[in-house]
C-alpha cells in the first residue's frame, strides 16, 4: 500500500510505501476483545484505600495482661484508633468498619476489572487492525457522524518538520493537511444534556485528531492528542477509524519494528 507524503502546508511531495500494518485485514471482533482487556478501572468506584487512611489496629484482643488489650473494658472487638493515652489508659474510637464514623463502605463497587490475558499474536492482529482502520474511509465515516464523505487520501503522513512547529503554526498545518476532516480535529468540550450533569459528568469531550510521532520526536503542545509510535496501544485508536496524522519518522519506526518481528 502507498500514501502521499505531505508537506507542513498540506501539499503533496512524493509517494511512499507504507508498512504491512496498513494493509492488514480489519478484525473488529479481536479489536473489541483487546480493547476490553485494556480497561483496568471503573469510573464510579470509590478509592480502594477509603476509610483505611488512619492508624486503627485490627480486631482488638480481650486476652489478660496484653498491652492495648480490651480485657475487662466491656467493649466489643471493633477496630479502633487511639485518640489519647495516659499510661495504661486509652481513649479509643471505632474506625474502618462501615458502622463507624468515617469508615469504609460495606460492599461498594469494585475499582478494578480483572485483566484478561491476550496472546501476543492476537494483540498484534488487533493493533495492526486499528492502524489499518485509520486508512479506511468506510471506518472513518462510521466513527464520525459529522463526516459524510472523505475526499482526502488516507492515511495522512507528514514530513518530519511537522514535529518542530510551534502551536500556532501546528494548528494551521493540521487544517491544511486534513481538509474537510478538520471539523473533527480539535478537542471540543460541551455541556451535557440531562441528569448526567448532576452525576460528576457535566461536560462531554471529543478526542480530536491523534498525532503519532517517531520515538525521538517531541511535539510541545496540548492542543492535540499525541503519542509516540512505541507507546501506541489499541485504546488510543478505538473505535476503529480515528483520524490520525503520522509523521514520516513514525512510519519508518513502524517499518523497523515489523522487520524485527519478522526476524524473530
Amino acid at each position: 500500500m502507498k500514501a502521499q507524503l505531505l508537506s507542513i502546508d498540506g501539499k503533496k511531495q512524493k509517494e511512499i510505501s507504507l508498512p504491512k500494518a496498513f494493509s492488514t485485514k480489519i478484525r473488529e471482533d479481536i479489536l473489541k476483545k483487546v480493547y476490553e482487556s485494556e480497561k483496568t478501572w471503573q469510573p464510579y468506584a470509590h478509592d480502594s484505600e477509603a476509610g483505611k487512611k488512619h492508624s486503627a489496629s485490627g480486631t482488638i484482643s480481650h486476652k489478660r495482661h496484653e498491652w492495648k488489650g480490651h480485657y475487662g473494658k466491656g467493649i466489643s472487638r471493633v477496630p479502633r484508633k487511639t485518640m489519647w493515652r495516659r499510661g495504661t489508659q486509652f481513649y479509643w474510637v471505632g474506625a474502618e468498619i462501615s458502622s463507624a464514623r468515617g469508615g469504609r463502605r460495606a460492599h461498594g463497587p469494585k475499582g478494578t476489572i480483572p485483566i484478561k490475558k491476550i496472546n501476543k499474536k492476537e494483540y498484534l492482529i488487533a493493533l495492526n487492525s486499528a492502524i489499518s482502520a485509520t486508512a479506511d474511509t468506510k471506518f472513518v465515516c462510521e466513527r464520525y457522524s459529522r463526516i459524510k464523505e472523505v475526499k482526502e487520501n488516507l492515511p495522512f503522513v507528514v514530513e518530519s518538520k511537522f514535529s518542530e512547529l510551534k502551536t500556532k503554526d501546528l494548528i494551521k498545518s493540521i487544517d491544511n493537511i486534513l481538509g474537510n476532516l478538520k471539523i473533527v480535529s480539535k478537542r471540543e468540550k460541551s455541556l451535557r444534556a440531562g441528569k448526567g450533569k448532576l452525576r460528576n459528568r457535566k461536560y462531554k469531550k471529543s478526542a480530536g485528531v491523534l498525532i503519532i510521532t517517531g520515538d525521538k520526536e517531541e511535539i510541545k503542545t496540548n492542543s492535540f492528542n499525541q503519542i509516540k509510535i512505541k507507546d501506541l496501544i489499541v485504546s488510543d485508536l478505538y473505535p476503529a477509524g480515528r483520524v490520525v496524522v503520522y509523521t514520516e519518522e513514525a512510519i519508518k519506526s513502524l517499518e523497523g519494528r515489523e522487520r524485527k518481528e519478522t526476524i524473530k
